[in-house]
């Protein structure tokens, strides 16, 4: 088949949907690529590099669609575009069904087939060809860079000699692809990091990445990840004012908010208020990567960047992807290539347009001269359902003093049953043994025991594990050897003294060098 990539007419728009790279790729499917003149030159890619890749120039759009079998773009058509596709013609971009009723009933009449990628469904086999996912990912990452290139400060704290500086405060509201990439961009530079997502689940996500969670002290039935497509679903107003005030709370102490909480279908939710903006600090940051779909600050404004009347920089640009257009278009393509990877099977450079396939049949949303959006659920989960985890009850005073005394009691029981086995053996050995013998067994067993309780009882914030032990010998050895030092025989009170310096000398030189190394990891 012959597959071809027009240049972007979307204004502003530097990606393009196939690079050098994936041409070479199409081609082992035994496809052949096209490209319009200059539709990779915004994203770094020459014409010349897509003729050395085996790929044919084309000079205009309109030739482009006449020669190809299959065209793959990175925005949603426009109605001039849609209006060249012919009668079996497939079109693989960005589409949005759901808000592009027009360009779907005019894509039926022309009797074309249209794979959106924003529908690709979110089941482990599909992971390859999940653009938004891609798209996403970037998104997030530019987010912080474009947060830092507006604050006036650094991002990790720095000791200088002109004076101390302190980290930023960074919350991301969203722990979607968005959100993480931007949470990882954020504390790889050094920043202190807070994240918030209404799905309790993904916290152990953020904390692994060296954020910290923000928890609400609200208790709500969320929807099972499995039945929402991995996304979050809307929810109560309860929780919802709960989620406002926490965020009232933190407002003043942040010095860039990052929002990515959007909703499938539905205008981005409003979770950063007027209010909220004017309680933070002047030189603060916003960023709103939900801006397209209305924004999650209430005073963002699509496509700009705005100063509010305290000072703080408010970014609504919604083309983040396309500011970092060669990396993005690399894996977007990549993304079109493994779909055109799966409608290939046989390799053999021939379309098996297979409806019965999860993956394609959720993507189609045009086919055969009919509407198929919206699709059937997938017969795979997004993800496998889990049970709701029980929230962990904090104890009364009347259960923790319970809990301590049956912990008593144990330790007790086991210290008897001890001492009640040691003086077994204590009786069983002094029957058969000499009563000069018995001295000297009586006080290792009193050294071991003291030496033991005393060292094993201090706390190991104190020192390592294997200090312990150490210790913990050491001081047999010198209650042995302080003992002993009543001896009569000068050889004994000699190798006594010998003992009690060298055991002393591991003791307070394992606490001293203990001390250092607990030092070197505390923070300033």
């Amino acid at each position: 088949m012959k597959i071809g990539s027009p240049k972007e007419v979307f204004e502003g728009e530097a990606r393009v949907a196939m690079t050098p790279d994936s041409a070479v790729q199409l081609k082992k499917l035994g496809h052949v690529c096209f490209i319009e003149a200059g539709a990779g030159s915004a994203a770094g890619f020459a014409d010349a590099a897509y003729e050395a890749a085996g790929v044919t120039v084309v000079k205009t759009a309109a030739a482009l669609f006449k020669e190809v079998d299959v065209v793959a773009k990175v925005r949603p058509p426009s109605e001039a575009e849609v209006k060249r596709l012919t009668k079996g013609q497939t079109l693989i971009s960005f589409f949005y069904p759901a808000q592009n009723e027009k360009l779907l009933e005019l894509a039926k009449k022309q009797g074309a087939t249209v794979i959106a990628m924003d529908m690709v469904p979110r089941i482990s086999r599909a992971q390859k060809m999940d653009a938004l996912s891609s798209m996403a990912n970037i998104a997030g990452y530019r987010a912080v860079i474009e947060a830092g290139n507006n604050f006036g400060r650094f991002f990790t704290g720095q000791v200088t000699a002109a004076g101390k500086v302190p980290p930023a405060k960074v919350l991301v509201v969203g722990a979607g692809v968005a959100g993480l990439a931007a949470i990882g961009t954020s504390t790889s530079l050094g920043a202190i990091t807070y994240a918030f997502d209404v799905r309790p689940e993904v916290a152990e996500q953020i904390e692994s990445m060296g954020a910290e969670f923000v928890y609400l002290d609200f208790e709500e039935q969320t929807q099972d990840g499995a039945a929402t497509g991995g996304y979050a679903a809307p929810s109560s107003p309860e929780f919802r004012e709960a989620q406002l005030k926490k965020f009232r709370e933190l407002a003043p102490e942040m010095d860039i908010v990052i929002t990515t909480a959007l909703i499938p279908g539905r205008d981005a939710p409003v979770l950063w208020t007027k209010d909220m903006v004017e309680a933070m600090k002047p030189g603060s940051v916003i960023v709103d990567l939900a801006a397209e779909r209305g924004g999650n600050c209430e005073l963002t404004k699509p496509d700009e960047k705005i100063l509010s009347d305290n000072g703080v920089t408010i970014v609504g640009y919604t083309d983040f992807p396309s500011r970092m257009a060669a990396q993005s278009s690399t894996l977007y393509a990549n993304n079109i290539r493994h779909m055109l990877f799966d409608l290939t099977p046989a390799k053999d450079g021939v379309i098996n347009h297979n409806m019965e396939d999860d993956v394609v049949r959720g993507a189609t949303v045009a086919h055969a001269g009919e509407i198929t959006f919206p699709p059937p659920p997938p017969k795979v989960q997004a993800i496998a359902a889990q049970k709701p985890k029980e929230k962990a009850r904090e104890l009364t005073v009347e259960e923790k003093k319970a809990q301590e005394i049956a912990l008593f009691r144990q330790q007790t029981k086991k210290q008897v049953t001890m001492l009640a086995a040691g003086g077994a053996l204590l009786l069983l050995v002094g029957a058969y043994s000499p009563a000069s013998f018995m001295q000297h067994f009586i006080v290792f067993v009193l050294a071991v025991f003291v030496g033991f309780q005393v060292i094993w009882n201090v706390s190991h914030s104190l020192h390592t594990p294997l200090m312990a032990i150490t210790n913990a010998i050491s001081s047999i050895i010198i209650l042995g050897a302080l003992m002993q030092m009543g001896s009569g025989s000068f050889l004994v009170i000699l190798l006594a003294a010998l003992s009690i310096f060298m055991a002393g000398i591991n003791i307070f030189g394992g606490f001293l060098v203990t001390r250092r190394m607990l030092a070197m990891f505390q923070k300033s």
